[in-house]
């Protein structure tokens, strides 16, 4: 939908190049974030396949009330934010600040807790390195899947650090008056970032909490 009255940057030669540029940029961004995810899930799914029984253990070690929490969590957070969304291109300004304020405070529950879960994982020394313990013959499998573990959801959670850093500006900005039936792409375009971290941890929950426990 172009942007007639936007303010239009001096490399654009009108409102709505500079809305479907601003788009395009970050359908490939993503496209290249699918690669990096894509990759890591493949990996995940080959080793999995190799030391099930392993997997199986280190996943059973995993708090599934919380990972079932975080991922309602994140849902809702994704209808906040197509909520935030719409009001950008209603021009509603008080929706704009209700709805994003309420996907930032979702966002940092969901961080709040992932950090709760890595507190226990470090008092149960499960966490890859040299103080890692776990009373199993298959310890060192475990410790992959932990390795796994840590790096997926700690790559997830530094995505959702740049989300609510992304949406802390949106709400200045909306507070400010900043985005108008006329001019909303920033809104939007962040929106797509935010469904697409909330896509990532879709993924990211069966396979770590439900599918490798059952391997």
């Amino acid at each position: 939908m172009p942007e007639p009255h936007a303010s239009v940057a001096h490399q654009f030669d009108d409102a709505g190049q500079q809305y479907q540029a601003s788009h395009l940029g970050m359908w490939t961004f993503l496209i290249t974030e699918i690669m990096f995810f894509g990759g890591l899930f493949t990996l995940f799914a080959v080793y999995v396949s190799a030391y099930g029984e392993a997997f199986a253990e280190g996943s059973k070690h995993l708090d599934l009330i919380l990972g079932t929490t975080n991922t309602a969590i994140l849902i809702g957070s994704s209808l906040t934010m197509a909520m935030a969304v719409r009001s950008a291109q209603l021009g509603r300004r008080n929706g704009q600040l209700l709805f994003l304020s309420l996907t930032l405070l979702l966002g940092l529950a969901f961080l709040g807790i992932k950090a709760v879960e890595y507190t226990h994982k470090f008092e149960q020394h499960l966490v890859p390195g040299p103080n890692f313990s776990f009373p199993s013959p298959v310890a060192r499998n475990v410790q992959l899947f932990f390795s796994f573990y840590f790096a997926m959801t700690g790559m997830h959670a530094l995505h959702m650090v740049v989300g609510v850093v992304l949406l802390t500006i949106l709400i200045v900005q909306a507070w400010r008056g900043r985005y108008t039936a006329d001019y909303f792409t920033p809104v939007e375009v962040s929106g797509l970032y935010w469904h697409f971290v909330d896509i990532v941890w879709i993924f990211l929950f069966p396979l770590l909490y439900l599918v490798a426990r059952h391997a």
